[in-house]
């Protein structure tokens, strides 16, 4: 029997870990432009690798349904599993302080980009089935508008076309593919763009002797007044901070050094830039403007070529403070898995299974991201639908319903943990819990940082914390 080929264009997380996928049933060809970097090194064509990531254990279950013990791999390199809310400290939009919870099934899986990215690397380029084609650029598919059967790419400036029974987009947020796919002959796809306007700046610290067990810390913004401003404190290996500060238009934070503690005191509450002070930097200030939610609806093509598959950003990219990107790329490659497992590789339509199967995936996410970011100004052409604002409203009150009530915020990080679909909020006892909820709160009030915690960072208790707050 000839051996199926699979083509991966692109050697980012959702490439390496779709090769891992299909290995198990053909020969890989990961087309990679860059050349990848031997270890936990930064990448030229990954420069959002700089800011924070986040994994949601719905990620870390998709991507160990792939590669068995991921997470621990990844925690003895150095990354950390943080569980929810227990080491989490969060300021929810609605202005209340998400209540830290000793018991929970979920967790953050945490590290640098370079460190997550380079781990998963070494463990799917020792599968034998793939093979990693460095220094080459993908040009375009080959076939028509009904089959895909291969791929030109070109090295060294020799063009050569390899054939494939699948060919995987998962060249992320600049990925081509509406274009490629019009050169077959097959109209474009729709696509949606909700666009908060914001702009991040992260800097690396080395976190203070006091801060090596410090949970992650958060600052979100509220969208519902026009302009926000929001930040977080991420642990991560080497013990160090990655702290990246964030605002929508007009209210950017700058790449001027002298400025990023400033800016991180003038959040919603100045937690972070308390804690960061006397923090030795260890990075320059790197800042980026690439955040925007945008959506192709490929899985709603009314023609669709055999052969051919996108995946990761190439389908969505959603504003990053939601921290929920590589979490859907995971569950988008297992859903692939999935596919593949229940009809086969070969088998007529799976190109469409695949890419319908992912988008419900995405769908979760988008709602999420967009229900929130579409309040900003000018974030869309199109105003909030009622659907859109019926579904902010009731977020937000089981958000503050959540910092109530144990089950309800169960079943909240159910869903943006990604275990669950959003659904799993409208059970009747949380729809009464909703209900009976104030949708905002007035009074943010001091962090949920433990006595031990506030003491290490110079507090003796929360109300020297308040006190502080005030006089600054």
């Amino acid at each position: 029997m000839r051996k199926l080929r699979a083509i991966i264009i692109g050697g980012s997380l959702t490439g390496m870990l779709s090769a891992a996928a299909l290995a198990r049933y053909a020969e890989v060809h990961v087309i990679e432009r860059d050349v990848l970097p031997p270890g936990a090194e930064p990448r030229k064509g990954l420069p959002q690798a700089r800011h924070g990531h986040l994994l949601w254990s719905g990620g870390v279950r998709a991507i160990e349904s792939i590669l068995p013990g991921f997470a621990d791999i990844l925690v003895e390199a150095g990354g950390r599993r943080v569980p929810i809310f227990a080491d989490l400290v969060s300021l929810a939009p609605q202005g209340v302080w998400f209540t830290r919870r000793q018991r929970s099934q979920h967790y953050m899986l945490l590290s640098t980009r370079d460190l997550l990215d380079a781990t998963m690397r070494a463990e799917v380029l020792a599968l034998h089935a793939v093979t990693l084609h460095q220094r080459t650029e993908f040009l375009s598919l080959v076939g028509d508008a009904s089959r895909v059967t291969g791929a030109r790419i070109r090295k060294d400036d020799i063009e050569s076309t390899i054939e494939a029974d699948l060919v995987i987009d998962a060249s992320g947020r600049g990925s081509r593919a509406q274009t490629w796919l019009q050169e077959l002959g097959l109209p474009q796809v729709s696509e949606r763009t909700v666009d908060s306007g914001v702009g991040y700046a992260t800097r690396l610290f080395r976190a203070p002797s006091w801060g090596k067990a410090m949970p992650i810390v958060n600052v979100q913004a509220d969208p519902r007044g026009g302009t926000g401003t929001s930040g977080v404190i991420l642990p991560v290996e080497g013990n160090r901070w990655l702290v990246t500060v964030s605002g929508t238009r007009g209210v950017h934070p700058s790449g001027d050094p002298d400025e990023f503690e400033t800016y991180a005191r003038s959040l919603r509450h100045p937690v972070i830039g308390e804690l960061i002070t006397g923090a030795r930097p260890e990075s320059k200030v790197f800042t980026t403007k690439s955040t925007a939610n945008r959506r192709r609806y490929y899985e709603k093509a009314d023609r669709w070529p055999e052969g051919f598959v996108v995946l990761g950003d190439a389908v969505a990219t959603y504003n990053p403070v939601y921290g929920q990107g590589m979490s859907v790329a995971a569950k988008s490659v297992a859903a692939m898995l999935d596919e593949i497992q229940r009809h086969g590789l070969g088998s007529p339509g799976i190109a469409r299974r695949i890419q319908r199967a992912a988008a419900r995936h995405v769908e979760t996410a988008w709602s999420l991201a967009v229900t929130q970011d579409n309040f900003y100004d000018g974030a869309s052409e199109q105003p909030p639908t009622v659907v859109e604002r019926l579904l902010g409203a009731y977020v937000d009150r089981i958000v503050v319903a959540s910092t109530r009530s144990a089950a309800v915020s169960r079943a909240l990080l159910d869903v943006m943990s990604m275990e669950q679909p959003p659904i799993r909020l409208l059970r009747p006892t949380l729809m009464l819990a909703a209900a009976l909820s104030p949708s905002r709160s007035d009074r943010i009030g001091a962090p949920p940082l433990r006595s031990a915690e506030l003491n290490a960072a110079g507090y003796p208790s929360a109300s020297a914390f308040r006190h502080r707050r005030n006089a600054a």
